[in-house]
């Protein structure tokens, strides 16, 4: 096979609240594959077989034609794929990085970007990656998770007073972005936050609020990229403040103790290869006043836009957003 040129599928879009970010990746991605020489193919599994012909139809907002998840699997089981050497991963969140699309895309044979079926798994379902790192040594905020087939208000409230306290933070188990998230300071804010996340996931996760500094680190292969600091001009490094331009200061590399630095870069490796993550990816962190660091989650398939953290971090080190997609190829290869 000849990498220098190869047929890669792109896949973006989908069904999830997140697939709006997932165009805009996408757009930055599809134009560093056809830079490089390479043959894509656009396809937005949400849409099954009715594909659009222009490639400017993948990136509108309007969806072209209607969606459902059904059509994930007439995707990965039509012709489209039959040449393809390589999907090109460009879904975010739920059915995108959840280990769902990774699964169907094995069973066809298919070689993809990024994390294998597991660690997707693992790395979307918030609950299960934290009682991960908790085995492996690294410190996350303390937590509490409520199912919607089994929510007590009153218990619920009970269990935060004296588990957590206030300020504490509920978000959906299984969702980026801070979709569904919200910042509890006190009890009249609990239960249409947990309502809130209940509606975008079975699970809602209540953890402590970690104050100060709000710090990624980004991994390629098994290198850690120099860890950033994120200043949002919100409280919170909401949605707007992810993929807003000029909403939020970064700063690579962060501006820590050089041992809190080094640390952080650690912490970043040990709970990439604690969910078995492959490839690349980012993990989040929360740093306090005292420096303690507290690992929050990991994101297999981590945002590829202009104000996206990884190509900042790979930049840091003098890696381009282009080369940068030509490692993830050769990586995923």
């Amino acid at each position: 096979m000849n990498n220098n040129k190869l047929n890669i599928a792109l896949f973006l879009g989908g069904t999830s609240p997140e697939k709006e970010v997932s165009k805009s990746s996408s757009k930055s991605i599809y134009t560093a594959l056809t830079g490089l020489g390479h043959n894509v193919i656009l396809m937005n599994p949400a849409y099954g077989k009715n594909q659009p012909v222009d490639v400017n139809d993948f990136f509108t907002e309007k969806e072209f034609a209607p969606v459902s998840n059904e059509n994930y699997v007439e995707t990965v089981n039509s012709k489209l794929l039959d040449n393809v050497d390589l999907v090109f991963l460009g879904l975010h969140g739920k059915w995108g990085e959840d280990g769902t699309i990774q699964s169907l895309l094995e069973l066809r044979g298919k070689k993809y970007t990024g994390s294998k079926v597991l660690a997707s798994s693992l790395s979307m379902d918030k609950k299960m990656s934290k009682i991960l790192f908790q085995h492996y040594g690294i410190k996350t905020p303390k937590w509490i998770s409520v199912p919607k087939n089994n929510f007590e208000h009153d218990q619920v409230l009970s269990m935060i007073k004296k588990e957590l306290g206030f300020p504490c933070v509920i978000k959906p188990n299984d969702q980026g972005s801070t979709v569904g998230l919200t910042i509890c300071n006190d009890e009249s804010q609990v239960i249409p936050a947990v309502h809130l996340a209940l509606d975008y996931s079975d699970k809602a996760l209540i953890e402590e609020y970690i104050d100060g500094h709000e710090i990624t680190v980004g991994i390629i292969e098994n290198t850690a990229l120099p860890a950033l600091e994120i200043k949002p001009k919100h409280e919170l490094y909401d949605y707007e403040c992810k993929y807003t331009s000029g909403m939020s200061e970064y700063i690579v590399p962060a501006d820590v103790p050089k041992d809190v630095f080094e640390k952080l870069q650690l912490q970043a490796l040990m709970a990439f290869k604690a969910l078995g993550c492959e490839g690349y990816g980012r993990i989040d962190f929360r740093v306090n006043s005292k420096w303690e660091i507290y690992c929050l989650e990991a994101n297999t398939l981590p945002g590829m836009t202009s104000t996206s953290l990884v190509p900042k971090m790979a930049k840091a080190v003098g890696i381009s957003f282009d080369q940068l997609i030509d490692r993830i190829i050769s990586l995923s290869l």
